[in-house]
Formats: structure tokens, sequence, C-alpha cells
């Protein structure tokens, strides 16, 4: 549910035209904050409101797939990671109305994040690092300047062996969230599946995901891009202000 919000911008085909800049609050809204209080307030079977544990979960879920469905249009691009997380809408859907053992939506909860650390791996030994769409990219800063004066200096090659270095600490951000996750789902699914109770339990996983995983692993991703950053500003003696796109 948190893959349309959590590295969304880790692209697999760029846009031929700019699209409009995404919503940050709408993307929690629809992706967190709506769904939660949903699952959370609105599961039991009693009052004008209620939806009972089923339909509270459905309509609860129909917010971030029509989001991803909306931004899927809006980008006009194919998100890797977006496309992971509306799968895993799908599945916490198909798990939670199938009544299925929690333990199997903590092995689904691990999986998506297993998955990306395990494709930006094999892109870094592929050479084909797709962090460089994450973090190094030309919507970010101005790589034809910044490969010129590498190729004047002849540090090109070291540039890129260190950028190879931290893209691991990527893979490292990606499979500490995986193990974050079925961490955070065993000890919060705890209720019999298809009762109040463990749909309020999905909603309370889907809010505590945010601040427990997404946090920390976002912390990791901040300090790469700036020690790449910084490394970058050390090989060309450029200062970052003059390298980094502020339009």
């Amino acid at each position: 549910m948190r893959g349309a919000f959590f590295f969304s911008k880790l692209n697999i085909m760029e846009p031929k035209t700019n699209p409009k800049k995404e919503n940050i609050i709408l993307n929690l809204l629809c992706n967190i904050v709506i769904p939660v209080l949903i699952m959370t307030k609105l599961n039991g079977t009693e009052g004008q409101f209620s939806l009972g544990p089923k339909y509270s979960l459905c309509v609860a879920l129909l917010f971030p797939l029509i989001y991803g469905i909306c931004d899927f249009f809006r980008a006009k691009k194919v998100n890797f990671i977006s496309v992971l997380g509306f799968i895993s809408v799908l599945l916490t859907g198909t798990f939670g109305l199938l009544e299925l053992n929690p333990l199997l939506l903590a092995i689904k909860e691990a999986s998506i994040p297993l998955i990306i650390s395990i494709f930006i791996f094999v892109s870094i030994k592929m050479d084909r690092n797709l962090v460089s769409s994450l973090l190094f990219n030309e919507e970010i800063i101005d790589l034809s300047r910044v490969y010129s004066v590498l190729d004047e200096r002849n540090k090109r090659e070291e540039f890129n062996e260190m950028f190879k270095k931290s893209s691991y600490w990527v893979v490292v951000s990606f499979l500490l969230s995986s193990v974050l996750n079925f961490t955070l789902a065993r000890i919060i699914l705890q209720s019999e599946p298809g009762t109040e109770a463990y749909t309020a339990e999905i909603g309370k996983l889907t809010g505590l995901s945010f601040p427990v995983i997404a946090v920390p692993c976002t912390i990791i991703l901040v300090i790469v891009m700036f020690h790449i950053f910084n490394q970058i500003t050390k090989m060309t003696d450029i200062p970052l202000e003059e390298l980094l796109k502020t339009k």
C-alpha cells in the first residue's frame, strides 16, 4: 500500500514531456491517511457509517489503487516501484478477503522491498545502475557539465567506482526495509483474519510503516545522495549550487 509513496522516483521509462509535480499531501492522504482511518474507524458492524471488516478493507484499498492509476496517466511513464506498490495493494486486499494466514501477509510485506533490492543489485553488477535514476539524473543535476569536467581531469573511472560503491548502500536500505516490514507485520498482525480486529491491525500496520520503515530508509538514501554530491564537488571543484538544477 505504501509503494506509491515510498521511493516513487525510480523510473524505468522517462517521460518525453515534463509532467506536473506530484502533490505530496494528496499522495499521503490517498496512500496512508484515508486508508488507515477507514480500516481503523469504519471496520465495525454497528453504527451508521460502519462498513464491516471486509468492506472497509476493500474501500480503503480503493484509494491507493485509484491514486496509482491516476498517477500513471498523469506522469505517462512506467515506474517500477509504483508497479510493485500497485501489486502489493492488490495482494493485501486479496489476502485480507481470502482470510489467509497473517504470515503470508508478512512475507508479502517483506517481498516488495526485497525484490527492489535484488533488482538494483543486479543492475549494479551488470553496469546498468538504476540508482542513477533515483539519485543522480538530469532532473536533479547538470550531468553534462559534471561528466565534461570529469573527463578533462581523467576522473570518470574514479567517479564511476565511487558511485558504484555508494549504490550498494541503496540496496542495503531496501534490505533494511524488507526486514522491518516483516518484523512489524509479525508484531502487529495477531488477530484472526476476517475479523474487525484484523482489519484494524492492517490499518495500524499501514500507519506505522511510514515512520518506522520509510523514514530510516529515506535517511540512508539522503546520506548516500549527499556523499555522492560531496564527492562530485571534490572531483570537479565546482560548487554544488552551480550544479543543481533549480527548475
